[in-house]
């Protein structure tokens, strides 16, 4: 044991706080030659198993602990005056007892004790000090606390009380040098302390991060936490930059006075002895009827599936057999019956179940016992790719559930196997390259422009890291060596790097234990989610059974479609068992009507489809497995072998049967582990070991694996353990070169098993949508209840396909939106302000009493508790009272009268004062009202529609833009829809369109937000309208100075410009012209896909300048139209903006910048720095805009004259 031991450190996991990676910490207690190391993060444990691994790997002890919060009273009083305030205390852990009682104590603390922080309390204390150190903590602790507020007897009293908790020998008092004032005077108390009750001192040192020059960062890492720059005076921060990673040889001097508090750590790192255990299993046992084997039941349930999906077709038995043998052998038959059984619970109650995803697909298993719906023969998967017996992992079934109902399925398993044994399971939100760029330039309060500028030079790559960008990118590098603010914001970024953010519950995995779960990871709580502290890895790492209940909108859609499909055509759909072949799928794939086609709906997706032309479910999982980074380049060539077979060439024939599938070209995951198969002769589970390794790119080890692949293999008696391509008659130079594609490919290669089970919901989804499309949109919308956006693209979705889309209405709709007639009606509960609770209270008088008769009918028999006046004026405007046949103009001005009326009416009978006539007439409640209106004309078209949309967040009776919608199909050359991604494509990248592409829509002007430049002109930031919702368009000074009389709310335009997409920010098209749209109006040159136009910045100065090229045409930079003798021209442009300038003309001008990209240089000056990002094509125009924004005195240029 060496001579002093770090007992109080935060790593990474001290979220925000804690500045020490747990890899770099291990390794420089290494270099500083120490041998044991705490890890005592705050309040939780996030981090033991990582730092665990890393210290066992390099040869350090490991010392698990936590720096946990103490409540002021106990964890249960939770009162702000009282309770808001936490103390800190240090516990390490001596054995494995004290490490279970830890995770125990953490545990409660969050799910028991959590006021702003996780807290435990004395009773904790007494319950689970058992195997645990105690040490007094930082500042913040209990008895330095009571010190610093001068009561010496409740500091005395503290730690006499955690020494009989702890026991004697088990409770340090913790000294500490920081160079803090406040510390100083501590210490002083508790060496007293020690000397009066005789509990001994322990030297620490609050470690936050691993170098004294990291104490900046850290300082920046608090600023990201408390969203404060380090320019804000009351930003958060330590005073001082002592809290890192000392040297033993600085520790022992700092506490020369106190030799004992030395020696004392290394004492407390003897008693800490903890051995952590892996890879055993803790899987519950399945409770099986009748107590018979639990093997010998799984396979009596595979059978029976077995008989009804392939008949007993003995040929196939065997592949069955040997699945069961390996599950069985891996230890995993349980798990499989629990899958089977909540499975099961899901489908005997009415909840929609995915097809599979994942390699899970691939199993027979799975297959027969109704886990997944996809048949691996009939698409060829492989069991090894889910299970591989060679390689022992846990076996990964991810579920599909309907989007509403999932929580039923956890509840089941909840129930099942006790509250104790299941959670869910915590995510951790890491600090990527980009991310962590613009994090830091935040907390340094740096320009967002130049931020996003440096941010953008690191490629948008998997795995990319800043260091990496550096090597590859020489801007970067430039910018890093030349900027020093750049310097300091990417060298901050590198140390933080990586690090977690924020913690969350992951949206699916839950974990279902053997044992309690706090038996072996601790507990956390989220927003009333109880999940474990320990991500997904780790639990598999420590053997728990873990799983993904996914909840899948596009499942809730099936799910309605088939329900209405059967109360409206007494059709009972088997949507498991439709047609796959049915060529009217297909076609309507390709002729690209994809909206709501899961994973089918994006523009790129569809276009792809509507080129491809697919005729087989075999396309389409070829289609959701090509449209991804990476395989994006194939799509060329699996196109062109479609449509011209006869043109495959394959390199060697035994390629053929195995890539004929996908017309020549290597798609899948499962097609290298064939091709290692077929060609070399390996087993299954050595070649989906191949396939990982060459995934990884590791090249030693596929060095050594090609050998294996092309020559083959033989044990030192000369025993072939694998024959080898050329023992198998492909020839050398083949064997290598179909090697090295298939190293080529692997990186980004997709699993079949996955897109097989995304394609059966795609085809699913097209059917319904061929078949049935009123229930299918109807369904489709009711999924996108809240989302306007998503809601007005599938309306003008239904009126493409000739649905019509009627508006609410108070006798006719139900709570969502519902079919009729061939028509799909909203629902009373998408209009704002009125609430599920009215509706269903609505609806229920409705059935009961029959249809409201008149406005005060349904206020006479509809409580008013519910039906306020501000629902009530929400249905007027949505038009749910229009089958009353009363203007909405008049029940607007009049519905409060009647209201009150009613209700005054109602009271007067209460109150006993109805007359003896009334009594005698039968007088009731039921009574119908006769109502004068005020006489009042019909609100104007546009009027209802703006009210429409206030209300229904979208225009249902009609459109502003109805008119005009040919046209717009004709001209626009984008929807504001096709910008954003969808939901259920988020696998899927959008590459359409590109920034700075042109860009022209048809829209209503709904918003202007002006602000005034350097210059006092105006510039504006306009909101559009278009047919599927909105977007924000930027009209610079010149331009809204010409178009400005057409810039007015809800006037219908046409505004080409040039699209702005920043990876953090919605799109925006940067405006250049702006005209009203006239029907049946032709554009001149019209192309809805150029990417480029004579615009009216561009064309305007270009008309008057030539541009010179190489062999000086088309002229000499000389004026078309001047008979001047000579022209000057600007070649480089200087660019001040004032300190005080506002964000969005800094923005502005970035824009204008990357409007006009060119070959001259700009020189960016603000904050002391220069920015020499930006290079443009100089011209009057733009100087005249920069001049506009940032005044003439901030804009300097320089001109050469050319005769």
């Amino acid at each position: 044991m060496g001579s002093f031991v770090h007992l109080h450190v935060h790593t990474e996991y001290s979220l925000l706080d804690g500045a020490n990676r747990i890899w770099p910490l291990v390794k420089r207690v290494k270099e500083l030659g120490m041998d044991s190391i705490a890890i005592t993060d705050h309040g939780a444990m996030y981090g033991v198993i990582d730092f665990y691994k890393a210290c066992k790997k390099e040869g350090i002890k490991p010392i698990l602990g936590c720096e946990v919060y103490t409540a002021a009273r106990t964890r249960f009083d939770k009162d702000a005056r009282l309770d808001s305030e936490q103390g800190h205390l240090v516990l390490l852990v001596k054995n494995n007892k004290g490490y279970k009682n830890l995770m125990k104590m953490v545990s409660a603390a969050f799910t028991e004790g959590f006021y702003y922080k996780p807290r435990i309390d004395m009773e904790l204390l007494k319950r689970y000090h058992e195997g645990l150190i105690g040490l007094s903590a930082c500042l913040a602790g209990d008895i330095p606390t009571a010190l610093l507020n001068n009561d010496y007897e409740k500091a005395k009293k503290l730690a006499i009380q955690f020494e009989n908790i702890f026991g004697k020998g088990n409770f340090y008092l913790e000294l500490q040098h920081n160079g803090i004032e406040e510390q100083k005077l501590v210490n002083q108390g508790l060496v007293r302390l020690s000397q009066e009750t005789g509990i001994p001192l322990v030297a620490t040192n609050d470690v936050h991060y691993l170098r004294k020059e990291d104490a900046r960062a850290q300082e920046i890492l608090m600023c990201v936490q408390t969203a404060k720059t380090v320019e804000d005076d009351d930003h958060m921060q330590f005073e001082t930059d002592e809290l890192y990673l000392k040297p033993p040889e600085i520790m022992q001097k700092q506490f020369h006075y106190c030799p004992e508090a030395i020696s004392n750590t290394v004492k407390i790192a003897e008693m800490c002895n903890v051995e952590l255990e892996f890879g055993k299993l803790h899987l519950p046992k399945f409770d099986v009827p009748g107590n018979e084997d639990a093997f010998e039941y799984l396979k009596k349930q595979c059978l029976k599936g077995f008989e009804k999906k392939y008949n007993n077709n003995p040929k196939l038995l065997e592949r069955l057999n040997y699945e069961l043998s390996i599950i069985n052998n891996m230890g995993y038959v349980d798990y499989f019956l629990i899958v089977w059984d909540f499975i099961r619970y899901a489908k005997e109650n009415g909840i929609m179940v995915g097809p599979g995803r994942g390699s899970a697909a691939g199993s027979m298993v799975s297959y027969c016992l109704g886990i997944t719906n996809v048949d691996p023969i009939r698409y060829n998967l492989i069991f090894e790719r889910f299970l591989n017996p060679e390689r022992i992992s846990m076996p990964d079934i991810d579920i599909d559930f309907c989007f509403e109902r999932r929580g039923e399925v956890i509840d089941y398993v909840v129930n099942k196997y006790g509250k104790d044994r299941v959670a869910q399971i915590i995510t951790f939100g890491t600090m990527a390259a980009r991310a962590v760029i613009r994090d830091v330039g935040r907390a340094l309060a740096i320009p967002y422009a130049e931020v996003d500028r440096i941010a953008k030079m690191i490629p948008m790559q998997l795995g990319m890291s800043i260091e990496k960008a550096l090597e590859i990118n020489s801007e970067l590098r430039n910018a890093y060596e030349t900027e020093p603010r750049t310097h300091e914001l990417i060298s901050t970024a590198i140390i933080l790097e990586g690090m977690p953010r924020h913690a969350s519950t992951h949206a699916a995995g839950v974990v279902i234990s053997s044992e309690p779960v706090t038996e072996y990871v601790p507990l956390y709580q989220s927003e009333g989610n109880i999940c474990t502290q320990f991500p997904m890895n780790t639990l598999e790492e420590l053997g728990l059974l873990k799983m993904d209940f996914l909840g899948l909108r596009t499942l809730t859609v099936i799910r309605d479609t088939v329900k209405m499909v059967e109360e409206n055509h007494g059709i009972k759909i088997d949507i498991d068992n439709i047609n796959m072949n049915d060529p009217g799928i297909y076609q309507l794939i390709s002729r690209g009507e994809t909206l709501g086609i899961f994973q089918l709906e994006s523009s790129g997706m569809t276009q792809f489809m509507t080129e491809l032309k697919p005729s087989c479910i075999e396309d389409i999982i070829a289609g959701i497995s090509l449209y991804r980074p990476g395989p994006m380049d194939q799509i060329p060539r699996y196109i062109r072998n479609k449509k011209n077979p006869e043109n495959i060439k394959y390199a060697h024939p035994l390629l053929e049967p195995i890539l004929n599938v996908t017309y020549g070209c290597m798609v899948y995951q499962e097609q290298v582990m064939q091709i290692v198969r077929r060609l070399a002769g390996y087993s299954l589970g050595r070649a989906d070991l191949v396939r990982r390794a060459m995934a990884k790119k590791k090249k030693e080890i596929m060095e050594e694996e090609r050998q294996k692949f092309v020559y083959g293999e033989s044990d030192s008696e000369g025993n072939v353990l694998i024959p080898g391509a050329v023992r198998n008659g492909v020839d050398e130079k083949t064997a290598n070169e179909i090697f090295d594609e298939m190293m080529d490919f692997a990186s980004y290669a997709f699993n079949k098993s996955h897109a097989a089970g995304y394609a059966v919901i795609a085809v699913q989804t097209a059917y319904l949508k061929h078949y049935y499309p009123v229930e299918f949109m109807a369904a489709l919308l009711n999924s996108f209840l809240g989302s306007p956006n998503k809601i007005s693209q599938y309306v003008l979705e239904c009126r493409r396909m000739g649905i019509q889309v009627l508006p609410p209405d108070i006798n006719e709709s139900g709570e969502r939106f519902t079919v009729s007639n061939g028509k799909i009606r909203f629902g009373l509960a998408a209009v704002k302000n009125v609430g599920s609770s009215v509706v269903r209270h609505i609806i229920a008088e409705r059935n009961k009493n029959g249809p409201f008769k008149s406005f005060p009918d349904l206020c006479e028999r509809v409580d008013s508790r519910d039906l306020n006046k501000r629902c009530i004026e929400s249905l007027i405007k949505s038009g749910a009272f229009d089958s009353f046949r009363v203007y909405r103009s008049r029940l607007m001005n009049s519905y409060d009268r009647i209201i009150d009326n009613i209700a005054n009416e109602r009271k007067r009978k209460i109150e006993g004062q109805m007359s003896l006539f009334d009594i005698a007439s039968g007088a009731d409640s039921t009574v119908v009202h006769e109502v004068s209106y005020p006489d009042l004309e019909e609100y104007d078209f546009r009027l209802l529609l703006a009210m429409e949309k206030d209300v229904l967040g979208l225009y249902v009776s009609g459109h502003p833009l109805s008119e005009f919608e040919e046209d717009i199909r004709k001209h626009a050359t984008l929807y504001s829809s096709d910008l954003f991604v969808e939901e259920q494509d988020t696998g899927h990248i959008n590459n359409k369109f590109s920034d700075g592409s042109f860009a022209r829509i048809a829209g209503i002007i709904t918003e202007i937000k002006t602000i005034t430049t350097k210059n006092n002109q105006l510039m504006a930031f306009v909101t559009v309208e278009d047919l599927t919702g909105q977007m924000e368009v930027i009209i610079f000074p010149s331009v809204l100075e010409k178009y400005g009389e057409l810039v007015k709310p809800e006037l219908p335009v046409w505004i080409e410009g040039k699209l702005s997409i920043r990876e953090d920010e919605q799109p925006k098209i940067l405006v250049e012209m702006v005209k009203p749209i006239v029907k049946g109006e032709n554009f001149p040159n019209d192309s809805k896909n150029k990417s480029g136009s004579s615009n009216s910045f561009i064309s305007e100065s270009r008309a008057f300048y030539s541009v010179k090229t190489e062999n000086g045409s088309p002229g000499s930079k000389e004026p078309k139209e001047n008979n001047n003798k000579f022209q000057e021209f600007i070649n480089c442009i200087k660019v001040r903006i004032p300190e005080n300038t506002k964000r969005e003309i800094i923005s502005a001008v970035c824009s204008l910048l990357k409007y006009f990209e060119g070959t001259e240089p700009v020189y960016l000056y603000y904050n002391g720095t220069v920015n020499k990002k930006y290079r443009v094509f100089c011209n009057r125009t733009l100087l005249n805009e920069l001049i506009n924004l940032l005044g003439e005195e901030n804009i300097k240029y320089e001109k050469t004259a050319v005769y």
